[in-house]
């Protein structure tokens, strides 16, 4: 039943809707993906596998730990093949990677990948800059990105990339990251992503674009990749979550940012996030204390301070 307020100002009475939200939200562990690719320090194999089996234990489910690219472009990356065959046995976790082309999907099959993460920017200018292509193409081959992932029983996530704002050419027109949403829900994927990659999001953007997509998806999941480049990542999720969405892409520590887009900052952090919905009785199944000593670690081996705040004070 709606509350009634009385407006003083206006002395009439509005009805206003409380929005409901979830008892549990999934949150998506990024930080040895997104969050570590723009680190010039190069983190060993033997910490990054290391860093997935806590992440894991701190009761995270899902976790990003590399990506198939040029390790020319990201050499952060370079020993994607080596973490993925050193990586623990658990039924209990699923451990994914991104890949930008057909040959990081060859390359991430071979590795015994069992979930993939692939997207296309709603940009132009972007899809030049990450991949040297065009938005059309771009759709064209992650059509057969997902085929070929699917042939051989790996599990597929499509993102729609700087769906909230490009950092190059500005507003994203909702129509375009829309369509490009259906189009991908029709190649059969697992998960659709949409994603403030360049952190360019509002509270108020976010619910738009997400109350339309979310009926499009009908029981695929719809997963939020937000960054705090401009301080209101908590907001966008929060917008989001009220919107209908249970899934989040986090990073310890708040680490992250783009390659390839330089503006972009760190990602939404996860033990932030933890500590607001644990605080609102939303549950994720995280160890807030130990996600935060995870990144307190990592400041001390990057010697700078994460932007993350929680971290901090558990």
């Amino acid at each position: 039943m709606p509350l009634l307020y009385h407006n003083r100002l206006w002395r009439r009475s509005e009805a206003i809707e409380i929005p409901t939200v979830p008892m549990e939200v999934n949150l998506v562990e990024v930080g040895l993906r997104d969050g570590i690719q723009r680190e010039e320090k190069f983190i060993p194999t033997e910490m990054k596998v290391e860093y997935a089996s806590l992440l894991a234990d701190a009761g995270l489910k899902n976790i990003q730990v590399s990506s198939f690219v040029n390790p020319k472009i990201v050499p952060q990356m370079a020993d994607a093949a080596e973490v993925f065959a050193r990586l623990p046995k658990r039924d209990d976790v699923t451990f994914s990677a991104l890949v930008l082309n057909m040959k990081g999907v060859e390359r991430a099959i071979a590795a015994g990948v069992k979930q993939l993460e692939m997207g296309v920017p709603a940009s132009e200018t972007l899809a030049k800059k990450n991949a040297n292509t065009t938005v059309e193409d771009g759709i064209a081959e992650t059509a057969e990105m997902v085929k070929m992932a699917r042939e051989h029983g790996v599990k597929v996530r499509v993102g729609v990339q700087v769906a909230f704002g490009c950092a190059y050419e500005g507003k994203i027109e909702q129509a375009k990251v829309v369509s490009m949403a259906r189009r991908f829900l029709a190649m059969g994927i697992d998960e659709l992503s949409l994603a403030d990659s360049a952190g360019l999001g509002n509270p108020q953007l976010i619910r738009r674009v997400v109350q339309e997509v979310l009926p499009l998806a009908g029981n695929v999941p719809v997963v939020l990749h937000l960054h705090d480049t401009r301080g209101q990542g908590l907001a966008n999720l929060l917008s989001a979550l009220k919107s209908g969405v249970t899934m989040f892409d986090t990073s310890f520590g708040g680490l992250g940012g783009c390659p390839f887009i330089q503006t972009a900052k760190g990602n939404v952090a996860t033990e932030d996030t933890t500590n607001m919905l644990h605080e609102m009785g939303i549950q994720t199944g995280v160890d807030l204390k130990k996600v935060g000593a995870l990144s307190r670690r990592m400041e001390e081996f990057l010697g700078k301070e994460l932007p993350a705040k929680m971290h901090k004070l558990v």
